[in-house]
């Protein structure tokens, strides 16, 4: 192996520069999805489904909402990961709840078909979530608990992502029509599908510091 290579053992370390500016992308895709799902009144898997499916009864942005979620998985990011990705995961939430706010303000959303809805917002919360966890970042606190889980055993973070999208759709069966439970279902498969096939051992070897 050349010296220009290294090895999977010996990952390259991505700088402040590149963990700052996939925070920053990574929130806008984000910010991005979450408005449009919202606005076809369809949710997602994880947080961002969790955030969806809260909003339809309060009237805050699916946004807002992800950083109190968010909350009580930060001790077990601070602690049981590091403080970096606790104070990354931190921006993070913020930097969304901030997008989110500029989209409800100066976005105006029209979406005639759910289809286009659950492919555009489930591939842009997909990359969003990939491109933060890739840096060393949690999305939400489901985010955060998939990553710990990376850590400590070994699971795929994909797999994770499925796991819990299941949970999450599953609690929206009760207060969906079952057309807006069939497109949000496709949603969350394209979210976790993204995650699943780009975040495996040997397909990315760039890392991040976490403590």
């Amino acid at each position: 192996m050349s010296e220009s290579q290294p090895s999977p053992e010996e990952p390259v370390r991505h700088t402040l520069l590149e963990d700052a500016l996939a925070l920053v992308v990574g929130c806008i895709f984000v910010a991005t999805g979450l408005a449009i799902l919202h606005a076809a009144g369809l949710v997602a898997g994880g947080m961002a489904g969790t955030a969806l499916l809260v909003s339809q009864f309060v009237p805050l942005a699916p946004g807002l909402l992800l950083g109190p979620l968010t909350v009580p998985f930060l001790v077990l990011g601070y602690f049981a990961i590091g403080p970096l990705f606790a104070l990354r995961t931190v921006l993070a939430s913020i930097g969304i709840a901030a997008l989110s706010l500029v989209v409800e303000d100066t976005v105006r959303l029209g979406v005639d078909s759910p289809l286009v809805a659950a492919i555009a917002g489930g591939t842009l919360l997909g990359q969003g979530m990939l491109m933060l966890v890739r840096h060393g970042t949690g999305l939400g606190g489901f985010g955060v608990l998939a990553v710990w889980l990376l850590n400590r055993f070994g699971w795929p973070i994909g797999r994770t992502a499925i796991a819990v999208d299941v949970l999450v759709l599953g609690v929206s069966a009760v207060f969906l029509e079952l057309a807006p439970l069939l497109w949000s279902s496709l949603c969350a498969l394209i979210m976790g599908a993204i995650v699943f096939l780009w975040h495996r051992p040997g397909v990315y070897v760039g890392a991040s510091r976490m403590g």
